[in-house]
């Protein structure tokens, strides 16, 4: 039998200045952690990605994420999740659609490749050039909001571009700070949590825990939606690129830290989200992403 720890040492690599390197530490040298239950629900999840092939901007490095992704995806090969999911601003603006659209192509070939099972979250920097329509094309996904069920879990994906009058982002014809959940949106999700009996997990880009340029508008309409149903556990998002985590009226809202900020490996963050039958859920961070642990 292949020694799985020997595969994720020789098959390490990092993209960095746009070249292809083997990094010094390995994979095996980041924190390991015990094992979790076999009878848990493993979900990988990345965030905040902006790649994009042009100059690093101050903290942020968009081509090094290639090779930031690879490395994730070597850690989800030795956690077999479930399913990936990334919670938005996969790519980052570009000057022409059909360049967006190269982008989207780059990274979603690493992305794809981890698992048969993904979700894509949109942010806003994914429909800064493109249409909602021309990004879920590009990665083949239906819907922008949608829900589904795995194990004992019900797990909902949110979509916050929308302007505050209805309109939807595309072609920068939005502020990113005018982030909202639209009533018909608000209303789906209400009938969406009444019809489960299962513990809910919801996936969004931009904060619902928050009222600052971070947050959705209508953050606390969102939450009363939320709390309303009494099966929502937790909330995981990105967007403002830094580790956070609010505990509002028995939910847990977890900010994820963003992968394109700073460069090098040990400036990635990953995480591997692990879901048990009665609810508890631990979250195992790598790199710069904090472990957290919910009841």
């Amino acid at each position: 039998m292949t020694d799985p720890g020997n595969a994720l040492r020789t098959r390490r690599a990092f993209l960095q200045n746009g070249t292809l390197v083997l990094a010094a530490a390995s994979v095996s040298s980041l924190p390991l952690h015990a094992a979790a239950a076999a009878e848990d629900l493993c979900v990988g999840l990345v965030t905040d990605l902006h790649y994009a092939d042009k100059p690093t901007s101050g903290s942020r490095h968009y081509r090094e994420t290639l090779g930031k992704l690879e490395e994730a995806a070597l850690q989800f090969e030795r956690d077999q999740p479930a399913f990936v999911v990334e919670l938005g601003d996969f790519i980052d603006a570009a000057d022409a659609v059909e360049t967006e659209q190269k982008y989207l192509r780059t990274i979603n070939q690493k992305f794809s490749a981890i698992c048969d099972s993904r979700h894509y979250v949109l942010g806003n920097h994914c429909v800064d050039t493109l249409k909602k329509e021309e990004f879920l094309g590009g990665v083949g996904q239906e819907k922008s909001y949608y829900s589904f069920d795995q194990g004992d879990y019900h797990f909902v994906v949110l979509d916050s571009c929308f302007r505050s009058d209805g309109v939807a982002y595309e072609r920068k014809n939005f502020k990113w700070t005018d982030a909202n959940i639209p009533a018909a949106e608000l209303d789906w999700l209400a009938d969406d949590l009444a019809t489960t009996q299962k513990h809910v997990v919801v996936f969004a880009h931009q904060r619902v825990d928050v009222n600052n340029h971070y947050g959705v508008r209508n953050n606390a309409e969102v939450r009363n939606v939320l709390e309303s149903s009494g099966k929502v556990k937790a909330v995981f998002q990105g967007h403002s690129h830094k580790n956070d985590l609010n505990d509002i009226n028995g939910i847990h809202y977890c900010t994820l830290v963003a992968m394109v900020e700073g460069s090098g490996a040990e400036n990635n963050g990953y995480s591997a989200l692990r879901l048990a039958a009665d609810g508890t859920i631990r979250l195992t961070g790598f790199r710069n992403q904090r472990d957290r642990d919910f009841s």
